[in-house]
């Protein structure tokens, strides 16, 4: 149906454009020291969002499709810096001594530009057809609202409404100034950053680790209470079942913790990697009647486009053209077989240059699309901060590198084995690039969604955010390996060095499978476990019982418990909340200040954490505001447990009393 005739708004503009680039700068290279430093980034899109309302509220003309082309270019870039996850595998494995400007940079971009045009399709798919409830593309929409209802028309209706745009920008602040201002005092080391215990339970081991982090519970919050569950399932998994019995098995010497967190690391995490592999395999098989429907959605937009006009298509539905999508598409494609021939013939590959190309563009088409979509379709589950992209990586990895071993290696020979390691880094990376930039843009395709966006333009604002990011990572890179190095590698002390844990698994992954010295025996595990989540997932769908999420489910076994378990708090917290929310009269608005609130969280410990990152980077000390040593740990749990708990309760009766103030009648006539 054609849509009417929309008046005209600033949405792409040049300084829409120039404020995310200058932003994306800076939450790159924060993303790329912790990426290597915590193994962990954290999602760009609020905080560049609030940061654009500030800037762009002295300009003139400002709408909140303009800020959300910010925050769109910030956030694409921001996520582009999990490449971290591969690229310092090259530096390991001895391949690279230094980050080469072009070539890093050629990784970022044509990979991750491929990520945008995999989206397109993807997101009629995942987006406009779906109910994922997309936790971080939702709060990044209800932030660019909150931020519009403050400068509403003064002369508007008086009441509830403008009442209520003022509750939550409030909410959204004080949430943010509250988590900013407690990971102030974390990084200062009176309060803990996490509570953790491990002991032995029998002949086993196991433990807890919790994370003292406010934006974690306020992804929770947001998650909701099912997938709160199912990553609870995972924790039990991996901490009450795999853990203790692998410990069980050998005898350790050392602390306790030491031999049980080593065991989650080295094999737990296999399990964990093999669970989402099948999970992620079973979503693409769900997916595939909705993705093939995006696509032939997609071919009817660009004829209805040719022969009507894009005026036919209401400014929600129009996407790039998709000539203009294959066009971008095959040029990057020109591009990765050009960098792949070029590294053949530097690792002396040259007689097997054909297959090269042609076999690893095979794979970028393929595995990248799969990749593309899954963690897709993990970003609406969870949320794109939360997603395990490294856990989809080291599949891919595996793939490449049994068929570097299988194919070519008989090709080129035993001596090879470097060079095909590198290559399947390097295969690896494009993939990585595209899933961690379709990861992210369908959380920001979903906002845009919600804000009234215009999709082709948001599509370009990505390319754009690609691009910058891709300029960024090389030198930054380049700067961390010559300040600190890589763990593990020779020469770099250890004291200082960046454990890029990511790196270093997938570079061992890599060697392991085309040397033939891989146990596969985890992983498979892993996979029947999937197996078995995915069949009790499906049986709870046909009695209409809550589901259980397989991914989530894979997540809790992967990531870090001191990740997960806050995750798992926010999500029944947020669920009790809401559940005596709906017992008040004002119950809708107050959800919705919970949501709002729990976004304040999340922004405000994500810009605090470009704070600190650039101080961390400036002054070269892991803990430049530390005020006490490590004897003060048992007391800072204490204190950061009670300020923990205090705050929140707090924060949430705090908005009970602003909800039932906004909803009051106004006295005016």
């Amino acid at each position: 149906m054609a849509s009417e005739a929309a008046p005209r708004r600033n949405e792409l503009t040049v300084r829409s454009l120039i404020l995310g680039a200058l932003i994306t700068v800076i939450f790159t290279a924060a993303n790329v020291y912790f990426g290597l430093k915590a193994a962990l980034t954290f999602a760009s899109s609020i905080p560049a969002a609030v940061i654009s309302m500030a800037v762009l509220r002295a300009f003139s003309g400002g709408t909140i499709q303009e800020n959300n082309i910010v925050q769109t270019v910030a956030s694409a870039a921001g996520a582009l810096a999990s490449v971290v996850f591969v690229l310092p595998g090259l530096i390991m494995i001895g391949w690279w001594t230094h980050f080469p400007f072009w070539m890093t940079f050629a990784l970022c971009a044509f990979g991750g530009i491929l990520g945008v045009t995999y989206s397109i399709p993807l997101r009629r798919a995942l987006v406009t057809g779906s109910d994922l409830p997309y936790p971080e593309g939702v709060a990044c929409a209800e932030v660019l609202k909150v931020g519009a209802g403050q400068a509403a028309d003064p002369g508007a209706e008086a009441g509830l409404e403008v009442a209520a745009s003022n509750a939550g920008l409030w909410a959204v602040i004080w949430g943010g100034l509250v988590s900013a201002a407690y990971l102030v005092v974390v990084n200062t080391q009176v309060f803990a950053g996490d509570v953790a215990k491990y002991f032995r339970v029998g002949r086993g081991a196991t433990g807890f680790d919790f994370g003292l982090s406010l934006a974690l519970f306020g992804v929770g919050h947001l998650v909701g209470l099912w997938v709160g569950v199912a990553m609870l399932v995972g924790i039990l998994i991996a901490w009450a079942g795999a853990v203790p019995i692998l410990f069980s098995m050998a005898t350790h010497a050392g602390p306790v913790s030491d031999a049980a967190l080593d065991i989650w690391a080295h094999k737990v995490r296999f399990i964990g990697a093999g669970q989402i592999g099948v999970a992620a395999v079973w979503s693409l098989v769900k997916l595939a009647r909705p993705v093939l429907g995006g696509l032939t959605s997609a071919l009817a937009a660009s004829r209805a486009r040719k022969a009507s006009g894009s005026a036919s298509l209401a400014l929600e539905e129009q996407d790039l053209p998709i000539g203009w999508t294959a066009i971008i598409t095959g040029a990057c494609l020109v591009a990765i077989g050009g960098v792949l021939a070029f590294l053949a013939h530097q690792g002396g590959l040259g007689a097997a240059t054909g297959p090269l190309v042609i076999g690893g563009l095979v794979y970028v088409v393929v595995i990248g699309l799969f990749v593309s979509t899954v963690c897709g379709y993990m970003a609406g589950l969870i949320g794109s901060s939360n997603s395990p992209v490294s856990g989809v990586g080291i599949l891919a990895v595996l793939l490449a590198a049994f068929l570097m071993g299988a194919v070519i290696r008989p090709l080129v020979g035993a001596d090879a084995g470097p060079a095909l390691v590198a290559f399947s880094l390097f295969a690896t990376a494009f993939v990585f690039s595209a899933a961690i930039i379709g990861n992210d843009n369908l959380q920001d395709l979903k906002t845009g969604q919600l804000v009234g966006a215009t999709p082709w333009k948001q599509q370009v604002a990505l390319i754009v955010g690609v691009i910058v990011g891709a300029l960024v990572i090389p030198p930054v890179l380049d700067l961390l390996n010559k300040a600190y190095g890589f763990a593990g590698v020779p020469g770099v002390n250890p004291a200082h060095a960046l454990a890029a844990p990511q790196a270093s698994l997938i570079s061992t992954l890599a060697k392991g499978v085309i040397q033939g010295q891989l146990d596969w025996s985890l992983i498979r595990i892993g996979m029947m476990m999937g197996a078995v989540v995915v069949v009790v997932d499906e049986v709870l769908g046909l009695l209409k019982l809550p589901r259980l999420a397989p991914l989530a489910v894979g997540l809790g076994i992967y990531l870090p418990m001191s990740t997960t378990l806050t995750v798992v708090v926010g999500a029944i917290a947020g669920a009790a909340f809401d559940r005596r929310a709906e017992q008040r009269a004002d119950g809708g608005g107050l959800k919705q200040l919970g949501v709002l609130l729990a976004s304040g969280l999340i922004v405000g410990e994500g810009l605090m954490g470009v704070i600190l990152a650039a101080v961390v980077v400036a002054s070269g000390k892991s803990t430049p505001l530390a005020v006490v040593g490590d004897s003060f740990l048992p007391m800072g749990e204490v204190l950061g447990v009670v300020a923990f708990v205090a705050l929140l309760v707090g924060l949430y009766a705090w908005i009970g009393r602003l909800s039932a103030g906004a909803s009051r009648p106004s006295l005016q006539s």
